[in-house]
């Protein structure tokens, strides 16, 4: 058999992308992605700059508006950006950076000795990805506008008029052509990040606007974020409804790499994870070498206070990392002149000399704080001695659950029926409530890839229940073992059996409640599934449409939400010629039901959970989750008017 000849390959194969045309082609690149994330990361890089001001000490109010035509404007009280022509390219200094990928000042010179900009390419891709964007700039008494369409200049650069004060003023509509997924913003989301940045920047001002709801006067819903307290604020509000052990304790310290802040409270939680890292304002999710410092001091500190105080007694084990953080919410900010990042999603700071200064400051603020203060030191010292005894009662516990077999010993309803594949990545759990769901869903699934775990009712609450309690759950133990990694000490997510867990449950209270506590189980025990996008929730039907006496027992249309339902029935121009049928439970339906409109791949929706604000995970599964009532008391009040269907 003749060889094809390779096609030609030559110079003129290779593309060029002038100016922002990259960005266009590959926005993910740039912006993680079209979908929701990466629509709210555009209004994140325009306030981020604003907070760069504020680090530079020139900005102390941000506003944000959230229009009717979901278009966005940032307006701050900064320098503005300058508009003076650039020395290199020859144009205004503002079409510069909003044109040019790279161009910002924050690659050295004196613009900014701080900044939480990555690399520098936050506006100019947000320009490339709008549609539109206007712009307007206060400097030395006059005000100049200069308006761009998908990145190009459509209006140069030209006096307004004259201007009191400075900053700079940016409205953008998010392009329809790149966001294809949604173009509408959600009010929470932007509220979560901007509070966030309030607490990190004490007294700095940020208020958002949202003229897409209004109040009786008319006017747009308007929320303020501003903290005197800075970063103390933000653990007492990590603690809402938490019993706490201590008022808030705060240091900082700097040197010639740095300036680092810290704030810490211990509650009568259980939580390991409510200590949060910042660099340069930017969330650190993977951690790095200020937290690294931090676990350090906080773990030897607390050690040498209890052995010297006859806390722990020669025989006694030492405190572990674990113990001495349990029911601990701290926040370490750092602010670097040269951050380092790394990791998966580029948020692991890898600046080694910063963890020294954070191990420095830490090691000196907390045990001064522990020798002038003895009652809540022994308190906070009491906690971690209890997590030392239920850790170590959890790990007789675990090795008992490993040489018994638990899964082995396991009841038939609860019986894992293990898929044949041993590839974790090509491989799949259902986590489904009771014995007629997993019944189904044995019968539907795929044994090649998809495994089942039934649950026999409502798992225990692991936000009131400390770790041995949890792991004396039958069901919460067959979880664990069922899923491969083990939790605290032990945990290692390489060793999941599946990196695909989906939480299939009816679509009812009972199994929104169910979900719940097996989402709150994930976020305590197993945050790093989560993190890694393992973790999933199942989108069964609400409903079924089949016409009358047809001789078929397939389902014609299936409906997931009340919304698709109305939309369905107004569409029929005869509805009495159809049966509607209403799925309360996984177990009405039939395998064939489940498989293709739940477990199928091809046909299927999943909802990827993920943790995009992990201060505001945190306090809202401390106040859904607790022991306190008020706090859920408030939340109901807060949300019922958004229930528009309840099953009772």
């Amino acid at each position: 058999m003749a060889q094809a000849k390779p096609e030609q390959y030559s110079g003129s194969d290779i593309q060029v992308l002038e100016g922002l045309e990259a960005v266009r082609k590959r926005p993910g690149m740039y912006i993680g992605s079209t979908g929701p994330r990466g629509l709210h990361h555009l209004v994140y890089e325009v306030v981020d700059n604003a907070v760069d001001e504020a680090l530079a000490g020139a900005c102390d109010k941000i506003e944000v508006w959230i229009h009717e035509d979901n278009s966005v404007t940032v307006d701050d009280n900064g320098r503005g950006i300058p508009i003076d022509k650039h020395p290199k390219e020859k144009i205004p200094t503002v079409e510069v950076v909003l044109t040019i990928l790279h161009a910002g000042g924050k690659f050295g010179g004196e613009g900014y000795k701080v900044s939480g900009g990555l690399h520098g390419v936050g506006v100019s891709v947000v320009n490339a990805l709008s549609s539109r964007v206007d712009v307007r700039v206060k400097r030395d008494g006059e005000e100049h506008s200069i308006s761009f369409e998908r990145g190009k200049t459509k209006e140069k650069l030209q006096r307004v008029g004259k201007a009191k004060g400075t900053g700079t003023k940016i409205t953008f509509w998010p392009d329809p052509e790149v966001f294809t997924e949604t173009l509408v913003f959600e009010y929470e989301t932007l509220a979560n990040r901007f509070r966030e940045m309030a607490f990190l920047n004490k007294n700095l001002k940020i208020i958002l606007y949202d003229e897409r709801e209004l109040d009786e006067t008319g006017a747009a819903k308007k929320e303020t974020f501003q903290y005197a307290g800075g970063i103390q604020d933000f653990v007492k509000w990590l603690n809402t409804g938490k019993e706490t052990l201590n008022k808030p304790i705060y240091f900082e310290a700097k040197n010639e790499d740095g300036d680092v802040e810290v704030a810490m409270q211990w509650s009568t939680s259980y939580s390991t994870n409510s200590v949060l890292a910042f660099a340069n304002n930017i969330n650190t999710q993977e951690g790095g070498t200020h937290l690294d410092g931090f676990k350090q001091a906080v773990t030897r500190t607390i050690n040498d206070y209890a052995r010297n105080k006859g806390f722990l007694k020669e025989k006694d084990s030492n405190l572990s990392g674990d113990d001495t953080r349990e029911g601990l919410a701290a926040i370490i900010s750092v602010k670097l002149h040269d951050p380092q990042f790394e990791g998966q999603t580029k948020t692991k700071l890898g600046n080694t000399e910063i963890r020294s200064l954070v191990q420095t400051a830490v090691t000196q603020g907390l045990a001064e704080f522990l020798e002038e203060n003895p009652k809540p030191a022994k308190r906070i010292i009491d906690k971690a001695s209890q997590a030392l005894k239920a850790r170590e009662a959890a790990r007789r516990a675990r090795e008992m659950s490993r040489k018994a077999g638990a899964l082995d010993s396991f009841s038939l309803p609860g019986k894992l029926a293990d898929c044949s594949s041993k590839d974790a990545s090509l491989s799949e759990i259902f986590i489904v409530e009771g014995d007629s769901a997993g019944g189904s869903a044995k019968q539907a699934r795929d044994r090649k890839f998809q495994a089942i775990l039934p649950l026999r009712g409502k798992i225990l609450n692991v936000e009131r229940a400390g770790l041995h309690r949890a792991l004396s759950s039958e069901s919460i133990s067959s979880l664990i073992t069922a899923i491969g990694t083990n939790i605290g000490e032990d945990f290692d997510a390489e060793q999941a059996r599946y990196h695909r867990i989906i939480i299939m449950t009816d679509a009812d209270v009972d199994g929104a409640h169910i979900r719940t506590l097996l989402l709150t189980f994930f976020y305590r025990y197993m945050p790093e599934l989560i993190n890694l996008g393992y973790i999933y929730i199942a989108q069964p039907p609400l409903y079924g449409l089949k016409k009358k006496n047809s001789r078929s027992i397939k389902i014609d249309k299936y409906l997931f939400n009340e919304a698709a339902l109305k939309k369905e029935m107004a569409a029929l121009e005869d509805p009495d010629k159809y049966d509607l049928q209403r799925y309360k439970g996984l177990g009405e339906m039939d395998p064939q039901q489940l498989w293709e409109t739940t477990m199928e791949p091809s046909t299927r929706t999943l909802l990827q959970v993920s943790i995009e604000n992990a201060s505001e995970a945190e306090r809202v599964v401390s106040e859904l989750m607790g022991d306190q009532v008020e706090p859920r008391k408030l939340f109901i009040q807060k949300r019922a008017k958004e229930v528009r269907y309840l099953d009772i």
